[in-house]
């Protein structure tokens, strides 16, 4: 059996669940109502700093889920994710339009790495 180790739990919900070798992360949002490019910026950071807690980096995803409010900041998006994506580490990804938590949100995205 295989020990969990949790980071940053709240009553609700853990920003990073540890088990069997591999870092899932919650989704990261960014400051609400701010242009995409920045509400990007915001998650990487964040996906960096709970990746780094974690003890891996960017370099070990395996698998990114992003969720866009508008596809229309789809480029927009991407421009931000191909200047921090690792070339030669780039993981699995699907990108898709869904209604998110609040109309201020424009993008979230959940990863998964290995350790």
């Amino acid at each position: 059996m295989s020990d969990i180790k949790r980071l940053e739990t709240g009553p609700r919900m853990s920003q990073a669940v540890i088990a069997n070798g591999f870092v899932f992360l919650a989704g990261q949002v960014g400051e609400p109502g701010t242009p995409v490019a920045d509400q990007t910026r915001a998650v990487l950071s964040q996906i960096d700093a709970l990746l780094a807690q974690a003890g891996t980096d960017k370099t070990r995803i395996v698998s990114a889920q992003i969720w866009m409010a508008d596809m229309a900041d789809f480029a927009e998006m991407n421009a931000v994710w191909d200047a921090w994506v690792p070339q030669g580490h780039t993981p699995a990804r699907a990108t898709g339009e869904s209604a998110l938590a609040t109309p201020d949100y424009k993008v979230e995205i959940i990863v998964t790495a290995v350790l």
